[in-house]
């Protein structure tokens, strides 16, 4: 396994982690969906967790891609 597939393993469980931590409201049933508020302000940590996790889908997208073609 090359570098690439390291960064695409890291990145893809960092992404995941990540995702799990933006869920809004509490309980099982907001977490899927059926939260019923809408937030549209991201402030604060939110923001941030929000960016990082924009910045490791690009790296997991071209860490693949880079993968693929090396």
């Amino acid at each position: 396994m090359n570098i690439f597939g390291y960064i695409t393993i890291g990145s893809m469980i960092l992404v995941t982690i990540l995702i799990l931590l933006q869920t809004r409201g509490a309980g099982l049933g907001a977490g899927l969906g059926g939260g019923g508020e809408v937030n549209t302000v991201r402030r604060g940590s939110d923001r941030t967790i929000h960016y990082i996790t924009i910045l490791l889908v690009v790296v997991f997208a071209l860490s693949l891609i880079m993968g693929i073609l090396v």
